[in-house]
């Protein structure tokens, strides 16, 4: 019931601040061809980091470039026209800008490749470029079902190619398909090379992405209308030496929505402004016919709310395919019916995005019409929306597009399914909208327990499954004894004034099941005994549990927090939406420590353990300050002859019976 990981992104009611963009994909995954294509060393600086980066990038790898990575500069020297490996088997997950362009490039360079990604890629069609590579006398065949991937490629020499007709390509599937041909072509220049598109191009703004970015790599391709394009005979790729990459103005587009939509002082984009040469950036038009404010500048977008409710639109969204998705949702908040005409390319994306966006549209309450090539969708009024599961086909605009429906006015939260698939182009995109964003109640679920419970594994995999922040309000108290040691110091009330300073001011975060303090692990430093014990002794200074308080309230951001301790319920977060009490038999807790110490080669008896819990539990419950106790609305927990995987089922269960939302 709950293998599916989740988001619960409570009610919004406002938004304001400013955001920092992720690098483009589409002019990232283009400039490492191309900086791999050319001769010298190119330096990409603002690179996206994410999963369709990360496979061209491991591509590249494979096939002899050497890449080096600081952050988000990347170092790449170039193959100058000739691989280094001729043979590789490579993995391009749902990415169609690695899948389509190496495609080409490799059908001209020579050697024997094996192209693949996921299930879904495999059904994503590539028949009408691999026809064209065909035209030239490239080898290609099909590796399952004819005209999608995978692929196998095999060598051909650059003067056996037939280049002297026009290549002809569709122009109404992908726009990819000629991007691929105008990226790899210059590899055969050795005299000018036409390309004619059969039928309408879509996407045209993606094609003026590539002119421009070939033309920084030194090919000048020379274009008549949309029908056909030359390659200058000699062309060849030089690197500009260093190359930036806008922030990706598809990403863009949510906060530009969000800026429209949410009540605040407006929302502030800082890496792409109105001149970018990427099409989506054109959103901005759409989103000011549907009352958005907007004003930019070379390299910012300043946007608040104008005309409200939002203006509803009827338009040819084919210039911008992948920002329009986000006019959908939007339209939920507008005057009347919005159409948005001439996306059949939609249906060809990482999903077949047309009947994805109707249904969990649907799911929210609103009428929408679909077609094969357009979507209309009605608004929906107070007291319509609908909190609902939306399912995101593992398509990362799905996903973020619908974040956007947590700021109903009805205050109906929103779930996301599988909310990681943002990694494809925006992994941290949920932390970047909750850090503008503002709610009346960010969710809380509280485990509090005796010691060696199970409270911190459990915490850590709720947690993980809600896709909420997680609190270990015991490491608190050890990190605290950590640093008083370190400080000179003594648990004791001789230092209390000088602990509760160092308490209140700890640089403290936790990370996948990790404490840091001040950057540093101390994750198996606070596990030790000694430092249980320091723990159990500072936890009952006044001074240290006062300063520690805020410190712990301080974790409660969007879109939720879990937090583990024994007086989370009770003092901490006494309004928490559910509290658990987690225990189990001191025979069963000692048994769990036991094998704990054990495996990390700490000697120790499980009678000694045994004594060594019942003790701290009688100091606990008896200490005159938040004595460790149920909270009278707790649900009790006995997990001693539980799997982990059982509790967090049961704690995700009661969880689940105090939501609202609907079946997915």
């Amino acid at each position: 019931m709950y293998a599916t990981p989740f988001l619960d992104i409570p009610a919004l009611n406002g938004a304001s601040g400013t955001v920092q963009l992720p690098g483009s994909k589409s002019i990232s995954n283009r400039v490492l061809l191309l900086a791999a294509l050319a001769s010298g060393t190119t330096t990409i600086h603002d690179l996206l980091d994410s999963d369709d980066t990360r496979v061209m990038l491991d591509a590249l790898a494979a096939l002899g470039c050497v890449i080096g990575r600081d952050g988000t500069t990347v170092k790449l020297e170039g193959l100058g026209g000739a691989l280094r490996s001729t043979s590789a088997s490579l993995f391009l997950g749902n990415a169609g800008t690695a899948m389509r362009p190496l495609t080409a490039a490799l059908a001209l360079l020579g050697g024997e490749f094996e192209l693949k990604g996921v299930p879904r890629m495999h059904e994503r069609p590539i028949g009408d470029l691999v026809d064209a590579l065909t035209q030239l006398g490239c080898r290609i065949d099909y590796l399952g079902n004819p005209g999608y991937p995978p692929l196998a490629i095999h060598p051909v020499a650059i003067d056996t190619l037939q280049l002297d007709a026009p290549i002809r390509v569709r122009g109404d599937v992908s726009s990819q398909f000629l991007t691929a041909l105008l990226l790899a072509l210059p590899l055969a220049a050795r005299r000018d090379i036409v390309i004619d598109v059969v039928g309408e191009l879509i996407s045209k703004p993606y094609i003026e992405i590539t002119l421009n970015l070939l033309a920084r790599f030194g090919i000048a391709v020379r274009r008549d209308g949309w029908q056909r394009f030359t390659i200058p005979a000699g062309s060849q790729y030089r690197s500009p030496g260093e190359i930036h990459v806008e922030a990706d103005a598809s990403s863009a587009s949510y906060f530009i929505a969000l800026g429209a939509i949410a009540n605040g002082s407006g929302i502030r984009i800082e890496g792409v402004g109105a001149e970018s040469i990427q099409g989506d950036i054109r959103f901005i038009d759409a989103a000011r016919q549907m009352g958005a404010r907007i004003d930019s500048g070379p390299n910012w977008l300043s946007i608040s709310r104008d005309a409200w409710p939002l203006k509803a639109i009827d338009i040819d969204a084919n210039h911008i395919p992948d920002a329009a998705m986000t006019l959908a949702v939007m339209a939920l908040y507008a005057d009347g019916p919005s159409t948005l005409r001439n996306i059949a390319s939609w249906r060809v994306k990482e999903t077949d995005r047309i009947d994805a966006m109707a249904n969990e549209l649907a799911k929210l309450g609103a009428t929408v019409e679909a077609g094969p090539d357009f979507i209309r969708v009605h608004p929906l009024p107070a007291g319509a929306w609908q909190a609902a599961s939306i399912r995101t086909y593992d398509d990362h605009r799905v996903a973020m597009c619908f974040s956007l429906a947590a700021f109903n006015p009805d205050g109906k939260p929103v779930r996301i399914l599988e909310p990681h698939c943002v990694a494809k182009t925006f992994p941290e995109y949920f932390e970047t909208l909750f850090s503008v964003a503002r709610t009346v109640e960010v969710p809380v679920i509280c485990v509090d327990g005796p010691t060696a419970s199970g409270k911190g594994t459990l915490t850590i995999e709720v947690a993980r499954r809600l896709g909420y922040h997680y609190l270990d309000s015991g490491s608190l108290y050890r990190v605290t004894g950590i640093a008083l040691r370190r400080a000179g110091l003594a648990p004791d009330a001789e230092h209390e004034a000088r602990i509760a300073e160092i308490a209140h001011a700890l640089p403290l975060c936790f990370s996948e099941g990790k404490v840091l303090l001040a950057g540093e692990d101390v994750s198996d430093a606070i596990r030790t005994e000694a430092a249980g014990m320091d723990a159990s002794r500072v936890s009952t200074l006044p001074g240290v549990r006062t300063a520690l308080v805020d410190l712990q309230r301080s974790f409660r951001k969007l879109p939720g927090l879990v937090a583990d301790g024994r007086d989370m319920g009770t003092v901490i977060f006494p309004d928490a939406k559910l509290k658990v009490f987690l225990t189990a038999s001191a025979e069963h807790r000692a048994e769990r420590r036991h094998k704990q110490l054990i495996s990390k080669g700490i000697s120790t008896t499980l009678d000694s353990l045994r004594a060594d819990l019942e003790a701290r539990d009688l100091r606990d419950s008896s200490r005159s300050v938040a004595p460790l106790k149920p909270a009278q609305d707790a649900r009790l927990l006995d997990n001693s002859h539980q799997t982990v995987e059982q509790s967090v089922g049961q704690v995700l269960h009661w969880w689940q019976e105090i939501q609202p939302f609907k079946a997915s």
